[in-house]
């Protein structure tokens, strides 16, 4: 019904323009989901980094490490891969929670991280490649120069990079919508950089860097994850 020449303006704006409060309860099952997917996309990689053989020089000596550990590599690889759907929607559900305090940022994230995604689980199907190439001993050096060629395929190439790009650059802005939107206390987002920096620099200065990343990413997911579980509102919550 349209509201009526002499209804008050500030009456009028007032209405359908409110955007804070308890979310509907159709909104339940979705958050629901999204915060399933956090913790799911956090265990699943927590537990792919401690399964991950070593990578030496040289995919001669990568595909005999990745022999070497058998299941567990093969297991690493399949969740590595499996993962990118729930951390898919994952990134999606923190777009969502952060998107009214902060729509450009957010949208902006979530967009750059579901590519990530995307990128990355194209790359995992190179690794499970990879693993069954590692099985075969006796043409080792063949399936070394196989899967140089496949890595460095220009077909392949654009979806490592947006794999790699878009994470890093997508969770970096997220972070910004939840710091700039509130939703969240504070530490969160910053963990969340926290996990950028430690998994993407300092795993190459030391070995323990993938362990304390781990940790980063439970701390951060899990606090997001508890916080669109909780029935309520998405407004700014006090630090």
């Amino acid at each position: 019904m349209r509201p009526s020449a002499t209804q008050d303006p500030a009456t009028r704006q007032a209405g359908p323009s409110v955007t804070t409060g308890p979310d509907p309860v159709t909104a339940v099952p979705l958050r629901r989901l999204f915060a399933a997917c956090l913790a799911v996309a956090a265990v699943g990689s927590v537990i792919w980094v401690a399964l991950q053989p070593p990578f030496p020089d040289g995919y001669d000596a990568r595909l005999a490490a990745i022999d070497e550990a058998g299941t567990g590599a093969a297991l690493s690889a399949f969740l590595f891969t499996a993962t990118q759907l729930p951390w898919l929607v994952a990134v999606v559900g923190i777009a969502w929670l952060a998107h009214r305090g902060s729509s450009r940022f957010a949208a902006a994230g979530g967009t750059l991280a579901v590519l990530g995604a995307f990128g990355h689980a194209v790359f995992g199907g190179a690794m499970l490649v990879g693993v069954l190439m590692a099985q075969d001993v006796a043409d080792r050096p063949v399936m070394a120069e196989l899967l140089e060629t496949i890595e460095s395929s220009p077909l392949l190439v654009p979806f490592m990079a947006a794999g790699l790009l878009g994470t890093v650059l997508g969770l970096l802005l997220l972070g910004v919508a939840l710091w700039r939107s509130r939703v969240v206390a504070r530490w969160v987002p910053l963990v969340l950089w926290a996990f950028l920096v430690v998994e993407f620099v300092g795993s190459n200065l030391s070995e323990y860097a993938a362990y304390l990343s781990s940790v980063c990413l439970l701390l951060a997911f899990g606090a997001l994850a508890q916080r669109l579980w909780t029935p309520g509102s998405t407004d700014a919550v006090a630090s």
